[in-house]
């Protein structure tokens, strides 16, 4: 039966990095997949924000086409500075989006990613999707960022990975996700380049016997 499924990215480029297989994959199988994007992603540049943030909500746009999203939604919190925000802040809003979505799938971040916002993210939601009576969510995963989830500090919490999804016959759609966000790839032999990516989804793939894979960490999962 279709789900709804929804994405709390802190960034536009974190969804089609972290979960972008895993998005086409539920689109392909009928589930309804949208998206929350937690900051501007361009606040913290040099620069004029206005001009700076045309392109990259045009990339967005062409990248939510190309996976398939079925709504997005921007709450433009300051980029790189949501720890400026107290988090009540973040989250009242975050659970109104939850409860009028009403998802049973949740992906959002690491919560031992080196960026903040990530930090941030992963801790409004799951602030915001709390298990009490006849909250929607059944399945919280958090998904790695390159770039920042292999850069944190041995302090901060590494990276397990007990899930992975295969994403070989969604490739092609998550590559063209990551075109559409050249402006923000690199090139190689950074981990946040196309080359880099692909070699973190054959990393993942080849653990577990499968050629590509997303890998994340379930939160939570509640089996009803």
């Amino acid at each position: 039966m279709p789900e709804t499924v929804l994405v709390v990215a802190a960034h536009a480029d974190d969804e089609a990095l972290g979960c972008g297989g895993a998005i086409a994959r539920h689109v392909a199988r009928g589930d309804s997949v949208h998206v929350i994007f937690m900051a501007d992603g361009v606040g913290s540049r040099r620069g004029d924000l206005a001009a700076d943030a045309l392109p990259r909500n045009a990339a967005r746009d062409r990248a939510c086409a190309v996976l398939g999203i079925a709504s997005q939604h921007s709450f433009a919190w300051p980029d790189n500075a949501m720890d400026s925000v107290a988090l009540l802040e973040i989250v009242r809003p975050l659970e109104a989006r939850i409860a009028a979505l009403r998802p049973r799938t949740v992906y959002t971040h690491h919560s031992g990613d080196l960026n903040i916002d990530h930090r941030i993210t992963a801790q409004a939601v799951l602030t915001a999707c709390r298990p009490v009576p006849g909250a929607p969510v059944e399945r919280i995963l958090a998904f790695e960022v390159p770039s920042s989830s292999e850069w944190a500090g041995p302090d901060a919490a590494p990276f397990v990975p007990t899930v992975w999804i295969d994403i070989a016959p969604w490739w092609p759609t998550k590559l063209a996700a990551l075109q559409a966000y050249a402006d923000e790839m690199r090139p190689p032999p950074h981990s946040r380049s196309l080359a880099g990516v692909q070699a973190l989804a054959t990393w993942r793939g080849h653990s577990v016997g499968l050629e590509l894979a997303e890998a994340f960490v379930l939160l939570r999962e509640l089996g009803r």
